[in-house]
């Protein structure tokens, strides 16, 4: 596999919004707002006793993290692998919902990076025609993507489009500062990079995937990635796109989506360094490197360009970073 880490089908910057100079068009100049403190005003209660009952146990834990797989990029640094040991977290069965998100914003009245700045990435092939896909601006160096004026996590591909119908599915259009909002609203917060890779395995040793080593299972697929001609050619009855949060089978723990559907944040700084700057115990990254981890690949992962909803691979992206492919995951604090 190629050295370059920065595929474009992973997730844009948020930098290529506001950058002038978007083949189309300029995008708006907009100041990021400080994310506020969000503490309930009174009607969370319930909703945080769901998220708690949402969450699985996982006992303290001793596995092997990180990869030498040949399909890796090393720009990534997914090595070397190492053993680590992790006291006993809660983490959540499924990404957060648009259902749950709506809860917070509802309890909050938040509003978004991405509404904030008024536009966010969308994947071209998730918009309704080639015709919509050509009014909205393609940044420099990202092919596949379109700069949506009105996208967010309530009209997920821009004006027109809405999550009436799509309550189970992952919000989505969430930065890390997002993320990190709704975990103090509901008491909770964002897995470590080693929980959640932990997590993933589902208690299997050195395997590529939340299931093993085969990608297929008698030529179906086990997790929602690109299937199909990338980037071009989807197969016949597939749509790109996130899919309900239970889709697909569990991993040992219990966990779902822990591979594709969409990318979710982690607490972590992102270093390709992580494997050796960090401890065996508990490892985290909290020294600022102006990006954060992200992990689990998304829908627009395929084996033939970016491969990263193997458990072991790596990612990371600019806190104030959004798209149609981005989500996240909550941990319990005890």
């Amino acid at each position: 596999m190629g050295s370059d880490a920065r595929k474009p089908c992973c997730m844009p910057m948020r930098s290529a919004v506001l950058a002038t100079g978007a083949e189309g068009a300029s995008a708006p100049a907009i100041t990021r707002v400080d994310t506020p403190e969000c503490v309930g005003r009174g009607q969370a209660g319930g909703t945080r006793l769901a998220i708690d009952e949402g969450l699985v146990l996982i006992h303290r834990q001793q596995f092997l993290m990180g990869s030498r797989d040949p399909d890796g990029f090393p720009d990534d640094g997914e090595g070397p692998p190492r053993l680590i040991t992790l006291n006993p977290f809660h983490i959540a069965a499924t990404t957060v919902t648009n259902a749950q998100f709506s809860d917070f914003v509802r309890d909050t009245r938040y509003m978004t990076d991405a509404e904030r700045l008024g536009a966010s990435f969308v994947f071209q092939g998730q918009l309704p025609s080639q015709a919509g896909a050509a009014a909205c601006p393609r940044p420099r160096g990202l092919p596949w993507w379109r700069v949506v004026e009105g996208a967010s996590w309530q009209r997920p591909e821009g004006p027109g489009s809405h999550i009436h119908e799509r309550l189970d599915y992952p919000v989505v259009h969430i930065s890390w500062f997002d993320a990190q909002a709704y975990c103090a609203w509901s008491g909770q917060r964002l897995p470590t990079e080693a929980e959640w890779e932990c997590a993933a395995r589902g208690g299997l040793h050195g395997k590529r995937y939340p299931w093993g080593d085969e990608l297929l299972h008698e030529g179906r697929f086990r997790c929602n990635i690109w299937q199909g001609a990338f980037p071009d050619g989807p197969a016949a009855g597939w749509k790109p796109g996130p899919m309900p949060v239970r889709s697909f089978e569990p991993n040992g723990f219990g966990l779902y989506n822990m591979a594709g559907n969409v990318w979710e944040w982690c607490a972590d700084a992102f270093t390709p360094d992580y494997h050796r700057v960090t401890g065996v115990d508990n490892p985290a990254v909290l020294t600022d490197t102006g990006r954060r981890s992200m992990r689990g690949g998304s829908f627009l992962c395929h084996v033939s360009y970016c491969n990263r909803y193997r458990v072991g691979a790596r990612n990371g992206n600019t806190p104030d970073s959004a798209a149609s492919n981005c989500g996240f995951r909550i941990c319990g604090m005890g």
